[in-house]
């Protein structure tokens, strides 16, 4: 394994004998104003698959180029974009503490990661797990609801991020997903405030531990003050979607999960995107909100660590090849240094998703933010880099990497977790569970899975059963990054009901619907010989469940509405607000 050799040996920061407050004013002393700057900023990184620096960056996604980044900018906090075989992941993150520890100072580099453990392979959200063990999406846990299976959860994840040199989790999201169509919701624990922050708190001390040190993985809990009641449903990652209601009155039911995160310790937090409108808030979005960063969350909420803003508020950015404007919302006619100088005056302490230091010190030089702000905030950055060890050991133990990620142990958890979370939302005639070997014909199921449960054939009329797995629905946008946010209507339309029904009424089916959202699906329910729905499973695991091998435990951690024309009528902000919905929050049979 590598060992560090610090450029700077000698002086007081690198003597790991003093306290972390101490070595951090050492080392705030020396800095120049350019080196604080660089520190302001956490932006993405790629890397070459053979774990090497990327120089030319991934023409596809964002361009980018490490030197740059590191070495001129003086950045510090990366968030690894992309999926990468493990032994790769970490010698690259070796490779990258190396060039750190040549600069002037020999900052190490703090290393971040979206999820990475489930079934969503969204670059603006999360990745599919690849290398890393696979558990359902949050929303699974949430309609599991076991508090010590989340802490497990956690703490497996946290075992492989640090194999690999991930230091801070871009999760848990404890935002309430309260409209349905809201495309954020897989990410969520539901809309259980309660269940929420009792999640939350388990997530944040399984990554954490009891407190933040050098096996912690700290957590950047999002996205304060509760993303979820999104103006007909849209997300703010796009400009139609900027506005945050609350037309029930429910600011603070929203509120409550971060309450239970900071109780737990949350390292850091990241207001989100959206721009509260008819609130008694300043209507600007909450990165650049005073009234929220200040005066909510540093003062009323006593938050004390680092606040990170979510990514891309300060300038316009090209990805994949498509220029998407930054999401200042509420303060679009400001220039970029303005914005950045707003948000620092909201009390946010750096800017994710950009790289632009030049910036603050065109703010400090020019009299408009003072360094002494500056140092307010990097001074909690480096703060943590001390505690959680980087700069006495940044680095990771290839070998052991290989062995740790995605191990037995951690594959067969999160499988059962998979199969625990699947939830029976109609069981007709006790079809399930089955029995023998039936002959199976498969749709969406892939036939090698399905193979040592039956005989498969291709003519449903030969078959006993049908098994079908079917996803939410979803609008397609024009935009290529939006298209991975699945938004707008709920519903199948009759072009997909109509092949589905003729194949109900040739042979009895059981449906499996992929619950990223709340489907609309009330002819489904009403037909299929019986409805499971899933939140990330594989075929495996619902075969098992199906075949009675297993027992399912999930319970709908959200509503089914009836209809589309039910889900405009609810409130955003408002749980399970629905008319007549099909099947009621916390539904679910037991076989």
């Amino acid at each position: 394994m590598t060992t560090r050799t610090p450029r700077n040996e000698g002086h007081p920061y690198q003597d790991p004998a003093l306290t972390p407050d101490e070595r951090t004013e050492d080392l705030l002393a020396r800095m120049t104003l350019e080196e604080k700057a660089g520190q302001l900023f956490h932006t993405m990184l790629t890397m070459n698959a053979d774990g090497t620096p990327v120089e030319a960056g991934d023409p596809a996604m964002v361009p980018m180029s490490t030197t740059d980044l590191l070495e001129k900018k003086n950045l510090s906090h990366f968030n690894l974009l992309g999926s990468y075989g493990v032994r790769e992941m970490a010698l690259w993150q070796n490779a990258l503490q190396e060039r750190a520890a040549a600069t002037r100072l020999g900052i190490p580099v703090t290393l971040s990661t979206d999820p990475r453990n489930a079934f969503t392979d969204n670059p603006g959200a999360a990745l599919n797990a690849g290398a890393f063990s696979q558990w359902p999406e949050p929303i699974g846990l949430g309609a599991i609801g076991d508090a010590e299976l989340v802490h497990r959860f956690a703490d497996t994840i946290r075992r492989e991020y640090l194999a690999v040199g991930f230091r801070v989790a871009l999760h848990p999201q404890i935002d309430l997903a309260t409209d349905p169509r809201w495309s954020r919701q897989s990410g969520t624990f539901g809309n259980d405030a309660r269940l929420t922050g009792e999640l939350a708190a388990a997530y944040i001390r399984g990554l954490q531990g009891d407190t933040l040190g050098t096996q912690s993985v700290a957590t950047m809990v999002k996205h304060f003050p509760g993303g979820g009641p999104q103006k007909d449903g849209e997300d703010p990652h796009f400009p139609h979607g900027k506005e945050q209601v609350y037309p029930g009155g429910m600011r603070d039911y929203h509120l409550a999960p971060f309450k239970a995160a900071i109780a737990a310790g949350a390292s850091q937090m990241m207001p989100y995107y959206g721009q509260p409108t008819g609130t008694d808030w300043e209507e600007v979005a909450f990165g650049f909100n005073k009234d929220v960063l200040t005066g909510l969350l540093r003062d009323e909420l006593g938050f004390t660590g680092i606040v990170c803003t979510d990514w891309g508020l300060l300038t316009d950015a090209e990805i994949f090849g498509e220029t998407h404007v930054a999401r200042a919302w509420g303060v679009e006619h400001l220039t970029p240094a303005e914005r950045a100088a707003k948000s620092l005056d909201a009390g946010a302490d750096q800017f994710g998703g950009e790289q632009c230091p030049e910036l603050i010190v065109e703010l400090v030089r020019s009299g408009r933010i003072t360094e002494a702000r500056i140092d307010t905030s990097v001074r909690r950055l480096l703060r943590e880099k001390f505690v959680l060890g980087l700069f006495d050991n940044p680095y990771v133990d290839v070998d052991a990497a290989e062995r740790i990620v995605g191990n037995a142990e951690f594959t067969a958890a999160g499988e059962d977790a998979q199969r625990r979370a699947i939830t029976v939302l109609t069981n007709h005639d006790a079809l399930l569970p089955l029995t023998g070997t039936p002959k199976l014909y498969l749709q969406g199921v892939r036939q090698e899975a399905a193979v040592p449960y039956g005989q498969i054939v291709s003519d449903p009329a030969e078959a006993d059963l049908a098994v079908v797995r079917l996803a939410t629905p979803y609008e397609e946008r024009p935009n290529r990054f939006e298209s991975f946010f699945h938004s707008g209507d709920l519903a199948f339309s009759p072009a997909e009901l109509a092949p589905l029904f003729d194949l109900m009424k040739t042979v009895p089916t059981l449906v499996c619907v992929n619950l990223e959202r709340a489907a609309v699906l009330p002819e489904i329910a009403e037909h299929a010989a019986a409805l499971l729905a899933d939140f990330g499973a594989s075929d495996t695991a619902l075969l098992d469940v199906a075949f009675g091998h297993v027992t399912p435990q999930g319970r709908l951690p959200f509503e089914l509405p009836r209809s589309m024309a039910a889900v405009a009528a609810s409130r955003e902000d408002v749980p399970n607000d629905t008319e007549n919905p099909v099947f009621p929050a916390g539904h679910g049979l037991t076989l």
